[in-house]
């Protein structure tokens, strides 16, 4: 391997002639053949490693007398992008292309599907392998199954091409498998960190090739909605309006009164040498120069500047400082995500910069500067559960296999069984996650539906990110998943919290519901309700990270006895695996911004009102012994104000589905059918009479 050295466009005061002593030389490998033929041609496949530094498949490939570099334009995985990602792909692969170019290569770009693009490119330069990053991501991990499928199909002289699968990784470990489960566990390892590579040197092939241009926006836009039928675009549009306007709307028009639209507020003058380069101009964007410079601007707001490029920097940080650290992803998440700079980059970059604030120390206090912490827990936070994520097969292996959804750059983990029938997404409440439903899964997909259970953003294994937690938001990630995963409307159901998100999904976009099933949901139900207007933007009220901490110190020696209360009927049901588990996931990084959240929750909205208009598509299994509300109180009120909801109660706590399977999985699966039933005989009423008007018309 080449000497180590910093990149040439980084600012001059980030370079070094040295590397701290935690941090150790890179041996990320991409295993080649010992047959390996120098003279060929290379193929380097970009997703989302949009950089040449730091690029370890690059720098393996480079080996070759010639590389390739290509972008594949498919649809499959630009549609999981917002319009504000696609316009930071597209910046970042212009720059991506003058760097390239800048080294007399070039970007490929096209169109199509992944495995046939690759297919034929490989074919026409005869590349006796593929570089291409490791992924994650349940549905892009299938794109490249299909890839390598293609591509080892091709026949050569000799040995058919091959898929190398690099990562970047910031630890340095031989075995991820061999990694502890729980956080507190991985941190006494004292893994040393990996040091960034160089930016390779190559070349391009001799032969002309079409290397295709990057399109604008508006080209992509339109090259997206090709292939989509009348009901995908219309899903697509309820996935890019914005929740609180949604909100805002229904709420005024149930008020009988019409919303003001909401106002971006003043984008402020633009600067020169900007990172803030998309139409919103509220997160970082360019290529890895220009994104380096502003994380340098980031890292030095203590110091104040003259700059104005820096000082813009340091204005976008204080408005997006909901809660102490949340700027950096912020401002930064998105083009981590698109890997226009690698984490562990960052991560060096910051050290480098605590040091040489403190003589070359760090402190021995943990990082004196905020924003140095805020860059460096982030990326550890989120390296943590990308390793989690890699190791997904190694948890409950006689259970339903895991899979990996990424939502806004951050991964969330569920389940997907079943082959036939009604769709059906099962939420989990506080503090739990999708193994909540380990004796629910099978049941219901033996009355034929198909299930997913998701563990959302917060909880179990799924990240926790520095974040303000809304039940807005949570909803919202409900409703993307909804489109992006199950792509279709589901009975959708929801024990406590879960049981509120799942019916503020439905008042909010009703059309992703089929019906409704709450657990003992939390949420209030009140007579007569006037709503009021929730609010748009929330911040971490006073005394809430105190509370916080203190509120997790009590659930850690605690959660053995609440967890039993919760099971009054069957506490043995309340076992090892939950307690365990539960314990776990509280020692992950970010957990006590979620915790924080129950200080800042606006469960204002009723249940009554919620599903107004929803009740005869609304079960609701109330176990009457549930320890956290008043049970007959709120099956009480439910009948009066709600007399379309089926009501079934049962002997059991706070968790009936847990608690007594055996009663509530006929409940659910009757409820289905049921409804699906109705729905059907309604369908064919309402076709016969439109065929009947028809007949009678001609």
């Amino acid at each position: 391997m080449a000497s180590l050295h910093l990149p040439h466009f980084l600012p001059h005061h980030l370079r070094r002639n040295h590397f701290p002593a935690e941090y150790r030389r890179n041996r990320s490998r991409c295993c080649l053949s010992p047959a390996t033929n120098v003279d060929s041609t290379a193929v380097v496949w970009f997703k989302h490693d949009l950089r040449v530094d730091d690029h370890p498949g690059l720098l393996s490939a480079s080996k070759y007398k010639a590389v390739v570099p290509l972008y594949v334009l498919d649809r499959r995985i630009l549609s999981r992008y917002t319009t504000e990602t696609l316009e930071l792909a597209i910046i970042a692969l212009e720059e991506l292309r003058n760097s390239l170019k800048k080294q007399g290569s070039n970007l490929m770009l096209r169109y199509g599907k992944a495995e046939n693009v690759i297919q034929d490119l490989v074919k026409e330069v005869r590349a006796p392998f593929v570089f291409v990053e490791d992924e994650v991501e349940y549905h892009l991990c299938e794109v490249l199954d299909a890839v390598k499928k293609k591509v080892e199909g091709v026949s050569f002289p000799g040995d058919s091409p091959k898929i190398v699968v690099w990562r970047t990784p910031f630890y340095e470990t031989q075995d991820l498998t061999d990694l502890p489960q729980s956080w507190e566990e991985f941190k006494k390892l004292k893994l040393p960190l990996t040091l960034p590579v160089p930016a390779a040197r190559f070349s391009s092939p001799g032969s002309e090739l079409q290397w295709g241009s990057v399109p604008t926006l508006g080209d992509l836009k339109d090259y997206m909605k090709e292939s989509l039928c009348e009901k995908e675009n219309s899903w697509r549009e309820i996935a890019q309006a914005s929740v609180e306007r949604v909100l805002m709307e229904k709420l005024g028009n149930l008020k009988g009164s019409r919303m003001n639209p909401i106002v971006e507020g003043s984008l402020g003058k633009k600067v020169q040498n900007s990172a803030f380069v998309t139409r919103k101009r509220d997160t970082v964007g360019g290529g890895t120069e220009v994104v380096l410079n502003a994380l340098a601007g980031y890292l030095r707001y203590l110091e104040g500047t003259s700059r104005d490029d820096w000082q813009e920097v340091h204005a976008r940080l204080r408005d997006a400082e909901g809660r102490p650290g949340a700027s950096f992803f912020k401002l930064f998440g998105p083009i981590l995500c698109l890997g226009i700079v690698s984490r562990r980059r960052v991560h060096y970059e910051a050290i480098e910069y605590e040091k040489e604030r403190n003589a070359g120390f760090i402190s021995p206090f943990g990082y004196s500067a905020a924003t140095v912490s805020a860059a460096t827990d982030a990326v550890c936070s989120m390296e943590w559960y990308s390793l989690v994520a890699l190791n997904r097969e190694k948890v409950g292996k006689k259970r339903h296999s895991i899979r990996i959804w990424r939502w806004k750059g951050y991964l969330i983990q569920y389940t997907m069984v079943g082959n036939e029938g009604p769709a059906v997404l099962l939420v989990h409440g506080f503090g739990a996650f999708l193994e909540h439903y380990r004796d629910n899964v099978d049941s219901i997909v033996n009355s034929k539906n198909r299930v997913w259970t998701i563990t959302v953003l917060g909880f179990g294994k799924s990240e926790k990110p520095n974040i303000v937690y809304t039940e807005i938001l949570w909803a919202e990630l409900l409703r993307d998943f909804m489109i992006e995963v199950v792509g279709e409307p589901a009975h959708c159901v929801g024990n406590s919290i879960g049981g509120y998100f799942v019916a503020l999904m439905a008042f909010l976009w009703p059309s992703l519901v089929k019906s409704v099933v709450l657990v003992n949901s939390a949420g209030n139900v009140i007579p007569g309700y006037s709503p009021l207007l929730i609010s748009r933007e929330r911040r971490v009220p006073f005394g809430a990270k105190l509370g916080a901490r203190l509120l997790l110190l009590f659930l850690q020696f605690n959660v053995k006895k609440l967890l039993k209360d919760c099971y009054p009927v069957k506490p043995e049901r309340a076992d090892d695996f939950l307690i365990t588990e539960m314990l776990r996931a509280s020692r992950d990084p970010g957990v006590v911004m979620v915790l924080e959240s129950i200080f800042g929750f606006d469960l204002s909205l009723p249940l009554n009102y919620l599903l107004k208009g929803f009740e005869g598509k609304t079960l609701v299994i109330q176990g009457m012994k549930d320890p956290i509300s008043d049970p007959q109180k709120k099956v009480a009120l439910l009948k009066e104000l709600c007399p379309a909801m089926v009501i079934k109660k049962v002997n059991a706590g706070h968790c009936p589905h847990d608690e007594i399977p055996e009663e509530v999985n006929p409940i659910i699966s009757e409820w289905i059918a049921k409804v699906d039933n109705n729905d059907e005989q309604t369908l064919k009423a309402s076709s016969s009479k439109q065929i009947y008007q028809s007949n009678k018309q001609g």
